[in-house]
């Protein structure tokens, strides 16, 4: 990679690029190819349903069951975070974080084996199953990094675990396509912050964008150097176009899954970006005409909003039909305030 021309990126030619190619300027149709698409870099849903309404945000008709989709499946997935994914891409979010120490792999197939066995064929709570191994609960995520251990978690109960087959892919390829997801949905970036991204070590992380080297390109962005993939760049050169009216993003959605000076990208004000990511439970996003322009929260279906300026009555409009049309039970009621800090 040494010795590659430099590319000069923009704030908004980033975000835009980022915004186009995560769907949030204009909603996919619906059905299980937009499912894929929407979930590239996979849908946390750590935070019950974050999945499902970061498929809202991104593709048309998600109803509340969306998420259970037949081809989407739950596992533990980046840094052992609740994912969902498509089903054909299990073996990306999985062996794709196999770490490549062979003790540590080891320990991954071990756990998978044992929870197997255990198992035979049924479906456990995970602390039901932790217990009658003798293990705690939550080191059967290990066993996830084999694409093995599947799981259902409806956000009331633990989740349900469940062993699969192995996929039958290399696991140094899942982690190049890693890689390249994390980059296309999430680029420009580097080396660490995918690992941080992916919960993987510094290590791996370097191997997979040496591995990509020849599909990378050099750039800077308002806060420092990084890679892009070169097969991006005509979208990350196209002219701006009009972004969505309102999104609202759930917490930890790939658009504002960010750290340290990634962060300043998106939300470039220090006092807004400590609202948006806090020291305990994130809150969501309101994206208007592309801007984070404010928080929002919800409690079953009360939603509420805290905005960071006053809007124009048409932008105000469009977010509180975001807010009505979210796939929750409803009626779904919505209050609002605005905190212009002035």
């Amino acid at each position: 990679m040494a010795g590659a021309s430099i590319l000069v990126l923009s704030r908004p030619q980033i975000l835009q690029f980022r915004r186009q190619v995560g769907a949030l300027d204009a909603r996919l149709p619906g059905g299980a190819r937009s499912f894929r698409l929407a979930a590239w870099a996979g849908l946390q849903d750590s935070s019950p349903r974050s999945a499902l309404l970061s498929l809202h945000a991104r593709v048309r008709g998600v109803t509340a069951a969306s998420w259970e989709h037949a081809s989407l499946v739950q596992l533990w997935g980046p840094r052992y975070h609740d994912y969902v994914v498509a089903a054909r891409d299990l073996a990306v979010f999985s062996l794709g974080r196999l770490p490549v120490h062979p003790r540590r792999a080891q320990r991954a197939h071990d756990t998978a084996t044992r929870l197997h066995a255990h198992l035979g064929g049924r479906r456990l709570p995970f602390g039901e199953a932790g217990r009658a191994m003798g293990v705690l609960a939550h080191s059967l995520r290990y066993g996830a990094l084999t694409g093995r251990v599947l799981l259902r978690w409806d956000g009331a109960r633990q989740p349900v675990v469940w062993t699969v087959p192995p996929p039958v892919v290399d696991a140094t390829r899942a982690r190049l396509e890693l890689a390249r997801r994390y980059l296309h949905v999430c680029g420009p970036a580097t080396p660490a912050e995918f690992a941080r991204w992916a919960g993987v070590s510094a290590a791996d992380a370097s191997s997979a964008f040496r591995g990509l080297a020849p599909e990378l390109l050099a750039v800077r962005t308002p806060i420092g150097d990084a890679w892009m993939l070169t097969a991006d760049e005509p979208a990350m050169r196209a002219p701006a176009t009009p972004p969505a009216a309102a999104r609202l993003l759930p917490a930890g959605d790939g658009y504002t899954l960010l750290w340290g000076r990634s962060r300043e990208l998106l939300v470039p004000e220090a006092r807004r970006r400590a609202e948006l990511w806090t020291s305990r439970v994130w809150p969501g996003a309101v994206l208007v005409r592309g801007d984070v322009a404010g928080t929002w929260r919800r409690a079953g279906s009360a939603v509420s909003l805290d905005l960071w300026k006053r809007l124009p009555a048409a932008d105000w409009a469009a977010v509180e039909a975001e807010a009505r049309g979210l796939p929750l039970p409803g009626p779904i009621t919505v209050e609002r305030r605005v905190s212009t800090g002035r």
